[in-house]
């Protein structure tokens, strides 16, 4: 066994009896005293008058949940769609110890949620649509709010080691971007009309601010500055404040609306005199109407970021714009400079032959 201290506090840690044991000693104020109280916690165990230590572990998963819901409620924005993850989890472990809950029976809910079906088979205009399974994302998503739950069991002592440390996730095939093509982009705004009016200018804002729909529905007259030509978001994926620049056709598009204003929303249902909740179904129709396949919402986003990069707009500039916290990110839509790094380095083709003036050599 050893003692070590980590952030002003003794800890003891050992193999006994093919065991492995782990204790804050509180009252060890130097490494002497932690010895000391090592040995005497040795002999105790050895003797057999120890079982308190035997505790570690036995921590109900059901409990865990509840405090990491709690934790959750404080640091996660996604907080609502995480209650109904820990829900599977409690049902399926939540009268185990965490001790009890192995690597094994964390693969084993793997395989069963790969099973889960999201939406049945059906008919439809006599065309048969095959059922609908959870994606390996969703999976790997769970696992890793799993993860989180026991690494907080082991911060606060309530387990010795995570039974997902040896769980690997499971491949996820990334599809390549799409984006909207100048001639697929009048389609989706001509067939923005009648009871799909309301769209079109939702649909330019996304086109020019690469802005999350999330953060379009829930933006607010307060964060819109005329002055300054900007939008400030206080709510993002990241949980940082961004600043979106406001460009002359966005312009036009809150002018319009702020002379309708109905309440604090800017893109608000002149009806029910609120923000807009969801968008999908309603964009999937326009585009089935203008022909346009396999297009999300979110892909008006990649469509943004493609343009800026594709025009020339430095990375770092459309990473901070668009709000990425990785610059990684945003290289994806690199694929437009590449493009352009073609035309570039083109002029370089035959160069000597394009322009073929012959200098006479001067000898000296």
């Amino acid at each position: 066994m050893r003692v070590y201290k980590k952030n002003n506090r003794w800890y003891l840690e050992g193999m006994i009896r093919k065991k492995r044991y782990h204790k804050a000693i509180p009252e060890a104020t130097n490494e002497k005293e932690a010895i000391t109280y090592m040995q005497a916690f040795k002999t105790d165990l050895l003797r057999g008058r120890l079982d308190m230590v035997d505790n570690v572990g036995c921590m109900l998963f059901k409990e865990l949940a509840d405090e990491y819901l709690k934790y959750s409620k404080l640091n996660n924005r996604s907080y609502k769609s995480r209650v109904g993850r820990v829900n599977k989890f409690v049902a399926l472990w939540g009268n185990k110890q965490l001790k009890d809950i192995s690597a094994m029976d964390i693969e084993k809910y793997k395989r069963n949620r790969k099973e889960d079906i999201v939406r049945p088979e059906k008919i439809v205009n006599g065309v048969k649509l095959p059922a609908k399974y959870v994606t390996n994302t969703t999976v790997n998503r769970d696992i890793e709010i799993l993860r989180k739950m026991f690494n907080i069991a082991i911060e606060n002592e309530w387990l010795n080691k995570n039974p997902c440390k040896y769980v690997k996730k499971l491949r996820v095939n990334n599809k390549i971007e799409r984006y909207l093509t100048p001639e697929e982009e009048i389609r989706l705004m001509d067939a923005c009309d009648n009871s799909y009016s309301y769209m079109k200018p939702i649909i330019k804002f996304a086109l020019n601010t690469g802005m999350r729909k999330g953060e379009i529905l829930n933006l607010t007259w307060n964060c819109v500055n005329f002055n300054s030509k900007k939008i400030t978001l206080l709510e993002t994926k990241n949980g940082k404040k961004r600043d979106v620049p406001i460009n002359s056709t966005v312009l036009s598009i809150l002018k319009a609306i702020k002379q309708e204003q109905c309440c604090e929303y800017v893109f608000a249902n002149p009806i029910t005199k609120t923000k807009y909740y969801d968008l999908k179904r309603v964009f999937s129709n326009i585009c089935k109407i203008a022909g346009i396949e396999n297009f999300r919402f979110h892909d008006l986003r990649h469509t943004a970021a493609t343009r800026m990069v594709g025009s020339g707009v430095p990375i770092t500039i459309a990473k901070d714009i668009l709000g990425h916290s990785d610059i990684r990110t945003t290289m994806r839509y690199a694929h437009a400079i590449t493009e352009q790094s073609l035309s570039a380095v083109e002029c370089l083709s035959d160069y000597a032959e394009r322009n073929n003036k012959v200098v006479p050599l001067r000898l000296v």
